[in-house]
């Protein structure tokens, strides 16, 4: 996936909102105010921080040369996936689907269940 295929997979989540709180090269996904993903594109190309499953996060860097270490993050619980063509559309997606459910899943449960009943499991917690 390139950077504008990303960001549209990104911001069709459920009520998922574009941020740029640190300058408008950082685009900052939010649901319910709680980040689940940065994307950015530069000289280097682009790439995007997801949030994941520690033990995953590891497996995932394993498999994929181009998942590294969540740059200017929490190194155990987030990733930085470059979008330069070698991952699979569909295996960067199921990432975002799952960094996507593990902020919802630790939203306060007067957020969540709205979500939950608006939207459905299915929809929210896609992995």
């Amino acid at each position: 996936m390139n950077y504008a295929r990303t960001k549209a997979y990104l911001l069709e989540k459920p009520e998922a909102i574009e941020d740029y709180p640190f300058g408008a090269a950082l685009l900052v996904p939010k649901i319910k105010g709680k980040m689940f993903a940065v994307l950015w594109e530069d000289a280097n190309g682009a790439a995007v921080n997801l949030k994941c499953d520690p033990e995953h996060a590891l497996e995932l860097r394993s498999i994929f040369t181009a998942v590294k270490p969540g740059y200017h993050m929490n190194k155990k619980h987030w990733n930085t996936v470059l979008l330069d063509g070698s991952i699979p559309d569909g295996e960067i997606q199921r990432m975002v689907d799952h960094s996507y459910a593990l902020v919802v899943r630790g939203l306060p449960a007067r957020t969540r269940k709205p979500l939950e009943l608006s939207y459905g499991a299915a929809v929210l917690y896609r992995e």
